[in-house]
């Protein structure tokens, strides 16, 4: 049997971090009010300027995203999503939302020649990290979405969107917010961060990398010009250890296992949090070699930790250069 340093146990939807950006402890002094809740088995943040309202906006947050879990969920036989997965082939399912979010999600699997497929499920199952296990073998091909409605060409293909629907919550929350007149705000969803406007120091909104304490070297920092979202997909928590392999929760399609390799965490920064958060999870399963020349190919914002004894090697692509501290 392995030895496992961490196997998730998560019931709701869009569950924990592989790696996460986090908001510096010096950040939320006496210039900031933040309200927080819990959401998709992990935690979420709204931090803004002093003297904000932000007790009515909590509660709307809570309400907004047990709505999103009752869809998106596959860890509840009662949502829409396990709805769809229990469909016959043929026939479509209609639902705005999820068909929004997974004609997304086909579009960087197509982009990304499969490295991000959203049928994924059961292989995920199989090496211990989610609840789909009923499925047959993925095939993001076999799914189509669109005017509202969602399809899939065979009974046992199952859709999971954890990859890509925790940045479409965020993109959703940060828009309530918003539009109840806060402009200036920074917004974290499990290790996900949406900026708005400034911070009340003047400056953009700035975050760090967490990086284990095992590795050597300084953790990254980046800083937020408004309208920004980042998302961090990787292998520092969600993985387990056999001999001197890790083996992560994003999994390989070519070789049906969990991704190997050097690549520790992506970072990816981009105009909004589900476009953020489905290329993180794509290029973390592209690896090492394949996914930094992805990035660079469509200059995408990226940021790839790859470990090297005992160290991390960083490799950057497109404008995140110019937002490293």
């Amino acid at each position: 049997m392995p030895h496992r340093t961490y196997l998730p146990s998560r019931r709701l939807a869009l569950g924990l971090l592989g790696a996460a950006a986090v908001l510096p402890r010096a950040a939320l002094g006496g210039d900031l009010d933040a309200v927080s809740g819990r959401a998709f088995g992990t935690t979420w943040r709204l931090a803004a300027r002093h003297g904000s309202d932000l007790a009515p906006l909590g509660r709307s947050i809570e309400k907004l995203f047990a709505e999103i879990d009752r869809t998106f969920s596959p860890w509840r036989e009662d949502s829409t999503i396990a709805r769809f997965n229990a469909l016959p082939a043929g026939r479509p399912l209609r639902h705005p939302d999820l068909a929004e979010v997974t004609s997304a999600a086909l579009a960087i699997a197509r982009r990304s020649a499969g490295a991000f497929d959203p049928t994924v499920g059961p292989l995920v199952a199989r090496w211990g990290f989610g609840p789909i296990r009923e499925g047959g073998a993925p095939d993001w091909r076999g799914l189509s979405a669109g005017a509202g409605t969602l399809s899939k060409l065979r009974d046992d293909l199952t859709l999971d969107l954890c990859g890509i629907a925790k940045g479409w919550a965020l993109d959703r929350a940060a828009a309530r917010v918003a539009a109840s007149g806060v402009d200036d705000f920074l917004f974290e969803l499990g290790g996900e961060f949406i900026a708005r406007g400034r911070h009340p120091g003047g400056r953009n909104w700035r975050l760090t990398i967490e990086t284990p304490d095992a590795v050597a070297g300084p953790a990254p920092a980046l800083r937020l010009p408004a309208g920004t979202a980042v998302a961090t997909s990787g292998l520092w928590t969600q993985s387990f250890r056999l001999a001197d392999r890790l083996y992560s929760h994003i999994i390989d399609t070519d070789t049906a296992a969990p991704v190997a390799g050097a690549l520790r965490s992506v970072t990816v920064l981009a105009g909004d949090a589900m476009t953020a958060d489905g290329w993180a999870t794509a290029l973390c399963a592209a690896g090492a070699e394949a996914g930094p020349a992805l990035a660079a190919s469509m200059d995408l914002a990226a940021l790839f930790l790859i470990e090297e004894a005992g160290a991390l090697r960083r490799v950057e692509t497109g404008p995140i250069r110019d937002l490293l501290l």
